[in-house]
């Protein structure tokens, strides 16, 4: 029985081993695309530190609206979005963060909140006024860091849903030993992030209204995923994913103490990626008194309540026009 029981065991391992190594290769075989294959809808933007791939929409006079997606999310993610800011009259630009989308990755692969602050802040350079910085997730954490590093270089600064894991209290911690070699991360990632056969299970797991996650919006996801070498891309982003570095001004609740620019905070009252706690924690490190929840939402409100987002994100920019 118990030599039975082990070979069910090792063929079982075996299968898993297998099924990883096809999902890599998968992986590999899918991801040949460079750069030129982005969408001619938008642009490419030299800055000091790196090439971004923007989307802009709306009248060039306009008050400008920068637009920070999420993990594993681009500038397309926000394509609806920058539209209705156009017809409002706003100056929409959406950018791709290293190493998602078709912006520039960074040779060094570093991908810390500093470093991701500083491309931010290079591109904001580039812009003809300061913009008001709209963050969703976990781009919310380097555009946070990006604002509190430099405040006169925005006109106001939106969190949507922000993961920020502020904690001025934490100790550094380190990346779990399975996943510190390279190839291993590889292996998960493929098996994750760049799967096409988990999009979907991924992208419904962060929301509440999971009829939200619609066909258009998981092609929109996996476009730029057949980019080349994106596998390895995503797995050099990893560690700033799970081990963010407790040195990050955006970490410390005492820094947003006194930032000198109007701060918002819009948050899907059903958000279990991160909980509205988060967001009173954000709240009272600003000062603020309000959080704008949205009934009934999760950790994706530009999807799950389009209308209500727009509607609550339209009424802030017109108070910080």
């Amino acid at each position: 029985m118990l030599r039975f029981f082990l070979k069910a065991v090792l063929l079982l391992l075996l299968v898993v081993v297998l099924l990883l190594a096809l999902l890599r290769l998968a992986a590999a075989q899918r991801e040949k695309q460079d750069q030129s294959s982005a969408p001619p809808r938008g642009a490419f933007v030299e800055t000091a530190s790196t090439t971004f791939y923007v989307q802009s929409a709306g009248p060039e006079e306009g008050a400008p609206v920068l637009l920070a997606h999420g993990t594993a999310a681009w500038s397309g993610f926000w394509e609806r979005e920058l539209g209705l800011l156009a017809n409002a009259g706003f100056r929409a630009t959406a950018y791709d963060m290293p190493p998602f989308g078709y912006s520039d990755r960074a040779a060094d692969g570093d991908y810390s909140r500093s470093a991701q602050a500083t491309r931010i802040l290079d591109l904001v350079a580039t812009l003809p006024a300061p913009p008001v910085m709209v963050a969703h997730s976990f781009g919310a954490a380097a555009a946070t860091e990006a604002v509190l590093r430099n405040p006169q270089a925005f006109k106001g600064l939106i969190i949507v849903d922000g993961a920020i894991a502020m904690n001025g209290n934490a100790t550094q911690s380190k990346l779990p030993a399975p996943l510190r070699p390279m190839a291993l991360r590889k292996t998960l990632i493929a098996a994750t992030a760049t799967n096409p056969l988990a999009t979907r299970y991924l992208l419904r797991a962060m929301m509440h209204n999971k009829d939200a996650a619609t066909d258009t919006y998981i092609d929109v996801l996996q476009l730029p995923q057949n980019r080349s070498d994106t596998t390895a891309a995503y797995a050099d982003w990893l560690p700033s994913l799970l081990t963010p570095a407790v040195d990050s001004l955006s970490r410390k609740p005492a820094n947003y103490a006194d930032l000198p620019i109007p701060v918002r905070i819009i948050w899907g009252d059903k958000d279990t990626v991160t909980p509205p706690a988060q967001a009173e924690a954000l709240a009272s490190a600003i000062n603020q008194d309000e959080v704008i929840y949205l009934a009934g939402v999760g950790h994706i409100p530009h999807i799950e309540a389009s209308e209500a987002f727009m509607l609550a994100l339209l009424s802030i920019l017109e108070e910080m026009r």
